[in-house]
């Protein structure tokens, strides 16, 4: 028989960390199978379709233009809430999210995330084109940190 213990940050940051690498593993982690081949599925038909993993390649490289080009943006809109979302199922099925508004950086994240892809071809910030990958990125930090300061404005 296995043993059952109460959550632990450290399990809390396990499954954050395993569903930031791919969408679905938290939930595996969590044995939320159903949920995580729902998000596994969702994660491979998205990044597919919207050639996200070419658009990460090219960014990384330094090649926005290029990634700009490759992206198609009417699927890869549907990624940051995917994404978000994910984190959140994980993090709030391993025990956290207990506090009031702590879904609030998690939401804040995925709307400002993808504001950052929507303005991605064409914002140009510290004079530089920032692409698909690099913009949102930091859109999501900006995003979170809202998030947090709300929730602690109104905890």
């Amino acid at each position: 028989m296995q043993k059952t213990e109460a959550p632990t940050t450290s399990k809390r940051v396990e499954v954050l960390l395993w569903c930031i690498a791919l969408p679905g593993f938290g939930q595996l982690l969590n044995r939320k199978y159903v949920k995580a081949v729902l998000f596994l599925g969702l994660e491979f038909l998205v990044n597919l379709q919207s050639n996200f993993n070419a658009a990460i390649q090219l960014s990384f490289r330094g090649q926005i233009d290029k990634a700009i080009s490759q992206t198609d943006y009417q699927w890869l809109m549907f990624y940051p809430c995917l994404y978000l979302f994910s984190l959140w199922d994980a993090y709030r099925d391993a025990g956290g999210g207990g506090a009031p508004y702590a879904f609030l950086p998690f939401v804040l994240s995925a709307f400002f995330t993808t504001v950052g892809l929507i303005y991605s071809s064409n914002v140009i910030l510290f004079g530089s084109l920032w692409g698909p990958v690099w913009l949102p990125i930091l859109f999501c930090i900006i995003g979170f940190g809202l998030g947090w300061l709300l929730k602690g404005l109104l905890s």
